[in-house]
């Protein structure tokens, strides 16, 4: 009697996948309503929820990134991130931000990397491969981005 009320859920739609994935979608849009919730990006990825579990759990650090003219944002990483998780955290947000504002836009991150890096403390994190942890960058440090120009000029003049 059992398989033959499954059997009638299964022809009547309630146990589609696709009825499901709606099911969580729309209490997913009511959990991002929610104004607690305000720092999980409209459309999270899975790797977007791990970090701001794991940053609440402890054992991932928010980062406030400064940029050149004045203004700043926020970016998860877990405590063993290196320079280039960081690079990486801050690309995604910076796509994130720039869609939400004025749909896609190109930014050639090769460009930025080659003309910019970044520092913490006036201490360049040049070496991707270093633990952020090494430059002592910590929960709620501020990291800011520091122009490669001047220093390329000051060693022209040499």
């Amino acid at each position: 009697m059992e398989s033959g009320a499954k059997e009638e859920e299964k022809v009547m739609g309630y146990n589609s996948k696709n009825v499901k994935k709606a099911a969580l979608h729309s209490t997913l849009t009511a959990l991002l309503d929610d104004p607690i919730l305000a720092d999980i990006p409209k459309k999270p990825s899975l790797s977007d929820v791990d970090a701001l579990i794991n940053l609440e759990l402890g054992s991932a650090m928010c980062i406030s990134i400064l940029k050149l003219d004045g203004t700043s944002f926020d970016v998860a990483v877990m405590n063993s991130a290196t320079v280039k998780d960081l690079k990486l955290a801050i690309k995604k947000k910076v796509v994130e931000l720039e869609q939400s504002k004025m749909g896609h836009r190109h930014i050639s991150w090769m460009y930025v990397w080659a003309n910019f890096c970044l520092a913490h403390h006036n201490e360049k994190l040049l070496d991707d491969g270093a633990a952020l942890q090494g430059f002592g960058v910590r929960n709620n440090s501020l990291v800011h981005f520091f122009t490669l120009y001047c220093l390329k000029r000051f060693w022209e003049t040499f």
